[in-house]
């Protein structure tokens, strides 16, 4: 039987309160193995709410999802024993940083796991704006405005969590942390999504230089880029679509990287840092 390792350690997930999310997953699966859990959530400004009648799966039901508490995933850990608490932040400013580790802090004591898995989307393409091909509603011509949208959270933020985490860790003299970023494998060049992908990918650069600056403490660093995943937004149409270009023919669920992230933060895991591991099913094999 293979130990994790995992029992009793303090995990902190951003961006966890999607029931239907990569987060809540990752939460769940890390409560499964003994860990206390700690969510991170934001709820975005003027977000659609569960008033809104949505038939299934999509962009109006993914963001609704992504605009609740995190109060279902919280309950769903604790009656199953695990230990589990949340708190909310914009983690686009950076005081709430520093702030959301104390609280992690205050309940549980001090991170030893970080799952950087919180996200900021705007799809921005380089086609001049009223173009054909930016006809949708979700995507718009690359702006300081759209760079910066993604930027603040998806790059800047997990550098500082990562900054912060390494402050406090070397501050208690610890020895043994990971640290779990989520990209996507789109980062390498991401049309219709181009600073989305190009904020992933800054993201793992950061990361990289992470795990051979922190790796003498005991620390590993490692980079999960999912695939195509169901959260709540892909319709069947985008589903059976997917389907084709996926190799195990189905889009991931958001177990499939969850179980990846827990293996990475696992004992078995001690010897890997400085990685990207692709988890889509083949979507993506690079050279």
């Amino acid at each position: 039987m293979i130990d994790p390792g995992i029992e009793g350690k303090v995990v902190l997930i951003t961006g966890a309160n999607n029931p239907y999310g990569i987060g809540a997953a990752t939460a769940k699966a890390f409560a499964a193995q003994g860990a206390c859990v700690f969510i991170h959530f934001f709820r975005l400004p003027k977000a659609p709410t569960g008033a809104v009648q949505v038939r299934g799966p999509g962009p109006a039901f993914y963001q609704i999802q992504q605009n609740k508490t995190a109060d279902e995933v919280l309950d769903a850990i604790r009656q199953r024993g695990g230990q589990v608490a949340a708190w909310e932040a914009d983690l686009s400013n950076p005081e709430n940083i520093s702030q959301l580790f104390d609280q992690v802090e205050i309940v549980f004591g001090p991170v030893d796991i970080l799952v950087n898995n919180a996200a900021a989307w705007e799809g921005d393409t380089f086609v001049p704006s009223g173009a054909e091909a930016v006809m949708n509603r979700f995507v718009s011509t690359v702006s300081a405005e759209s760079h910066d949208h993604n930027f603040a959270v998806n790059s800047r933020a997990v550098a500082l969590m990562m900054a912060e985490y390494a402050r406090r860790f070397l501050r208690r003299g610890a020895t043994w942390g990971r640290i779990i970023n989520v990209s996507t494998d789109g980062a390498s060049g991401f049309p219709g999504e181009a600073s989305y992908g190009a904020s992933k990918h800054a993201m793992e650069s950061y990361s990289r230089a992470a795990a051979i600056e922190l790796g003498p403490y005991g620390i590993t660093v490692n980079v999960v880029a999912p695939g195509p995943v169901q959260t709540g937004y892909i319709t069947p149409e985008m589903e059976e679509k997917l389907r084709a270009e996926i190799p195990l023919r189905r889009v991931g669920q958001p177990e499939d990287i969850a179980d990846v992230i827990v293996f990475l933060a696992s004992e078995q895991a001690r010897w890997m840092t400085g990685q990207l591991l692709y988890v889509g099913g083949g979507h993506v094999m690079p050279l």
